[in-house]
């Protein structure tokens, strides 16, 4: 089953969520570049972001399989 695209403009509330969440995460990634002693341009930031937020969904995945029951534990559905 696919999901219909919302074609609707964005609300100021939609954005402002939107926003928070990015600059949240870009700042992480932007301090730890600067702890690591790397000053970089936003452009270096965002290749970045790219790569660790792959890594992250990664790793997330990961801990979902390793935690998932396994042998006698598994429920039957």
């Amino acid at each position: 089953m696919t999901e219909k695209m919302n074609n609707k403009p964005l609300t100021p509330e939609e954005v402002t969520e939107a926003s928070k969440q990015f600059f949240e995460l870009f700042s992480i990634v932007k301090e730890d570049l600067h702890d690591q002693g790397l000053e970089c341009k936003a452009e270096d930031v965002l290749k970045s972001m790219e790569q660790i937020c792959g890594l992250a969904q990664k790793l997330r995945v990961q801990k979902e399989i390793e935690n998932q029951p396994f042998g006698f534990n598994k429920k039957n559905v």
